[in-house]
């Protein structure tokens, strides 16, 4: 038997801290409905996920979810990874 209401936990990681917020919501909503329950709506949830997997915002929640909101990348880490390649290779 499916319950009710459902617990998801809505966080969100920045550099200097972390956001958490448990939040009860009825059962059969979605990512969306989650994010305006924790007041985190004004962020941007362009990418979100549920533990570490990208899915859409309009993914229906289960009971016990971690709702997860991704903050762009400063850099594209391929890009990194080949400059500190070509950086070595001009140093040799």
């Amino acid at each position: 038997m499916r319950p009710a209401t459902i617990s998801v936990e809505v966080v969100l990681a920045l550099p200097e801290r972390q956001t958490l917020h448990r939040v009860q919501l009825p059962a059969g909503s979605t990512i969306e409905a989650a994010l305006a329950a924790s007041g985190m709506t004004g962020m941007s949830a362009d990418r979100v996920g549920i533990y570490g997997k990208v899915v859409p915002a309009g993914t229906v929640l289960n009971d016990g979810d971690r709702v997860e909101i991704y903050r762009p990348l400063a850099a594209d880490p391929k890009a990194l990874r080949r400059a500190r390649a070509q950086r070595k290779r001009a140093e040799r």
